[in-house]
């Protein structure tokens, strides 16, 4: 019988489209597609297209129709939600409202979240997670787990008598650093407080347990799990949302409109369908459900222990070049997965990334990522002036020890010698002089047809 080492150790990663993908360099030449910006957008699966291929001859309006294949569709995307609330390890009567994304599934709750609700948010939170609330009171950076449950736990003790709500952050988007996501959830129901969170960063690298972590709500993207075609998902409690007005008002969301003394008079569907007006994404849908199911079904002990090693092998590898300077919340003891942001003494990050596109065909994000605040303190202290711009690498399924090797050995080249062509800045963003490359997406096939049909 093989143990579970050497189960782990011939255990292969779903495979992803574009594992393949050959990208033109300015230096001559092309190079297979490093894809370091899972964080960002994860790429699809294969087992993901298949499904899509599969369902678009079925493809039909979802919930309206007598059709057989409008019947095939409505099935499709009510079966997912069964699918969806076990990903997120839910309790069997959660409601599962599809979404286009984490930020959209945030902003339909700030919707329904009653007046008067005091909501609280870490300042080192992503946008989505920060920017929805009506006026949300912010708690600094904490200095350690630890710290972020005393700071949590001091300022529940203050809050006004009434509804109140935790933002949490799974995952941070960009340390990669794991939040103490359970610590929090229960410090918070201590003090009668519900709680939201977003795992938009978490949901591709570590299983979700709602439930078990007494969460109220989870938002998450299908395109950060392998699934972009634009679908998310708001998983949790159905009272504020029942009590709450359609996030959008349209066909769908209403059960009856009729007319008293010349006016509209509308009654409401129930959650979920309230809040998802409109003809729904199915695809999208029947997309995020078939990677939570690829996903579930692959191993987390497996996923955790091939992106730890690949996450591990890039952070030594970087540590090793002078000049570089890792970011980091709480230092290298605690856990963190999926992604790591650094500076480069003398170097700036934008310039770092389009380098690596145009020379070395590797693919990594550059700026604030979405959580200005959090960057812009983490470049501060990391003693990289006010900018607060990084660059960041992040692992994924799509991710081999090759690509990790090409971007430490990449790094530390531009850092000994600079880049080998000239590059200028153009509205803060920096591009090869010249370019001798096809303009961006049209190098081979339809994509060159297409983009020239559109000219």
């Amino acid at each position: 019988m093989q143990t579970s080492s050497e189960v782990r150790r011939y255990w292969l990663p779903p495979r992803v489209v574009g594992a393949d993908l050959e990208v033109p360099l300015i230096t001559g030449g092309t190079a297979a597609y490093a894809n370091l910006d899972h964080a960002a957008s994860a790429p699809c699966l294969e087992k993901v297209a298949l499904a899509v291929n599969e369902l678009l001859p079925w493809y039909a309006s979802v919930h309206r129709g007598a059709g057989l294949a409008s019947t095939v569709c409505t099935g499709i995307y009510e079966d997912s939600r069964d699918v969806v609330r076990r990903f997120a390890g839910a309790e069997t009567d959660a409601a599962v409202v599809y979404t286009r994304n984490t930020t959209d599934a945030m902003n339909l709750l700030a919707h329904a979240v009653p007046a008067g609700t005091a909501v609280l948010c870490f300042g080192s939170d992503h946008h989505a997670a920060l920017l929805p609330w009506r006026d949300a009171r912010l708690l600094p950076m904490p200095e350690s787990p630890e710290d972020a449950l005393v700071l949590l736990d001091d300022a529940l003790s203050g809050c006004p008598a009434g509804h109140r709500l935790v933002v949490l952050t799974g995952v941070s988007n960009v340390t990669g650093e794991v939040w103490p996501v359970a610590e929090l959830a229960a410090a918070a129901r201590r003090h009668g407080a519900r709680t939201v969170l977003d795992a938009a960063q978490l949901a591709a690298h570590l299983p979700l347990r709602m439930a078990e972590w007494g969460i109220d709500w989870a938002a998450l993207s299908g395109h950060k799990i392998y699934a972009p075609f634009g679908a998310g998902a708001l998983v949790g409690r159905g009272d504020w949302l029942q009590k709450a007005d359609p996030y959008l008002a349209g066909g769908g969301a209403a059960s009856l409109v009729g007319e008293v003394a010349g006016r509209l008079a509308v009654d409401w569907h129930n959650v979920p369908e309230r809040h998802e007006a409109g003809t729904p994404n199915v695809v999208g849908v029947h997309a995020l459900a078939v990677a939570c199911e690829v996903l579930s079904g692959c191993g987390w002990a497996e996923v955790a222990a091939h992106e730890e090693a690949l996450l591990k092998r890039l952070r030594s590898g970087l540590d090793a070049i002078p000049g570089v300077r890792l970011l980091s919340m709480w230092g290298p003891a605690g856990r963190s997965v999926g992604a790591t942001s650094l500076i480069v003494d003398g170097t700036d990050a934008a310039l770092l990334a389009a380098v690596l596109s145009a020379e070395h065909g590797i693919g990594v994000r550059a700026g604030a990522f979405c959580a200005r605040p959090a960057t812009r303190a983490l470049v501060r202290a990391a003693g990289a002036g006010p900018e607060g711009n990084a660059l960041r690498a992040s692992i994924g399924l799509g991710t081999t020890p090759a690509h990790v090797d090409r971007l430490i050995a990449a790094i530390g080249s531009i850092v000994r010698t600079g880049p080998q062509r000239k590059f200028e800045a153009v509205d803060g963003a920096w591009f090869p002089v010249p370019d001798p490359r096809p303009p961006i997406g049209i190098a081979h096939g339809r994509m060159a047809e297409r983009a020239a049909a559109l000219r």
